[in-house]
């Protein structure tokens, strides 16, 4: 589903209220750099990136853990369930997974125009129905191995100061910008002279796109 930019400006941002202070906390691990978000969207602001070898502190989740607010080195936001992942006999388990073993706080999220607040939800919750992936239309997920195929090599500095320096209509979808994440057939890509590679601006930042897989090899931030 892509999202009206305008929409995207006019949200106001989120606390967290202090009843939700006393929730459960749990440890996670991105799998892959994963933006931080003023709210529990795509179409929220990136307030930062966590890194992949960060571990952030679980404050609650929403939407069967699609999205999760953590604090990361003292910055809260919302990060996206589908690449947050726990420890579950020594394997990395999605928050977002449905695997029934994957526990987090759930709460509720509302907003209106002179703010928002995030609510507790009480008791901790499973992981239910999700599934890392979207509908037609959303940025594809089973991300974190590249598709088969001729491996292309990395974009270079002047591939990347030629998305920066041309910007393109933004576009935006269902789900979060990763690397290895895969654009829909619906969105246009835009060729970079003298490059194998193609580009688009999605979801607020730009990403650089193999043509062929329609995968995202770079974000460029």
């Amino acid at each position: 589903m892509i999202r009206n930019s305008t929409l995207w400006l006019s949200v106001a941002a989120a606390t967290l209220l202090a009843g939700a202070a006393s929730a459960q906390v749990q440890e996670a691990r991105p799998m892959t750099d994963l933006n931080l978000r003023s709210g529990p969207g795509s179409n929220y602001t990136i307030v930062g990136v966590i890194p992949s070898d960060a571990l952030v502190m679980v404050e609650g989740c929403v939407d069967a853990a699609k999205w999760c607010r953590v604090n990361h080195e003292g910055t809260s936001g919302w990060a996206a369930g589908d690449y947050l992942a726990m420890s579950v006999e020594n394997t990395a388990v999605p928050l977002a997974s449905g695997d029934p073993r994957v526990t987090y706080e759930s709460v509720t999220y509302e907003e209106d125009r002179d703010g928002g607040s995030v609510l507790a939800g009480g008791a901790a919750g499973a992981a239910s129905g999700a599934a890392i992936g979207g509908p037609a239309g959303a940025l594809i997920g089973g991300v974190l191995g590249m598709a088969g195929g001729d491996a292309l090599d990395p974009p270079d500095t002047t591939t990347v100061t030629y998305v920066q320096q041309n910007p393109v209509e933004p576009v935006w979808l269902e789900g979060e910008v990763v690397t290895g994440a895969a654009i829909p057939e619906t969105v246009v890509l835009t060729p970079i002279p003298d490059s194998t590679y193609a580009y688009s601006y999605v979801n607020g930042v730009p990403v650089i796109v193999d043509p062929n897989q329609r995968q995202i090899v770079q974000i460029v931030r």
